[in-house]
């Protein structure tokens, strides 16, 4: 994964999904709504802190019906009883995991997307250089 565009926007994820994410082990990350991003984001744990990983958003498939969801438990790893409302699969490559959690400061007003200063960006890209991909 070439380094050369900076991550510029991050993603909030909760436990147990984002330890999923980093493990290799979930590589949907299911959302209410879709999104037209294709590209790397930086990944949070949720009320950390920090980013803890990176991503590239490979693809957006949705809405997805009950069967679909259940054929594909196995990628996203939400029991299908608690699945309401995120039927929109962000497809996640590229995975990788940070040697070092980097601190971010979180957008005001920031649902979705959390924008990413010019500092994190520059991290991120320096601990990317010679960082291995988990998927």
């Amino acid at each position: 994964m070439s380094t050369s565009v900076p991550v510029t926007s991050a993603i909030v994820i909760a436990e147990p999904w984002i330890s999923m994410i980093l493990r290799g082990e979930k590589t949907w990350e299911m959302r209410s709504r879709t999104t037209n991003k294709r590209e790397r984001i930086a990944l949070i744990r949720k009320g950390s802190g920090v980013v803890v990983g990176v991503a590239t958003i490979a693809d957006c498939i949705g809405p997805l019906s009950d069967d679909q969801i259940e054929l594909n438990q196995y990628k996203h790893r939400v029991p299908t009883s608690d699945i309401g409302k995120w039927r929109f699969a962000w497809i996640l490559r590229e995975i990788r995991l940070l040697d070092v959690p980097v601190p971010y400061a979180h957008t005001a007003g920031a649902v979705i997307w959390v924008n990413l200063d010019d500092a994190v960006q520059r991290e991120l890209s320096r601990q990317l250089e010679g960082s291995e991909r988990i998927t």
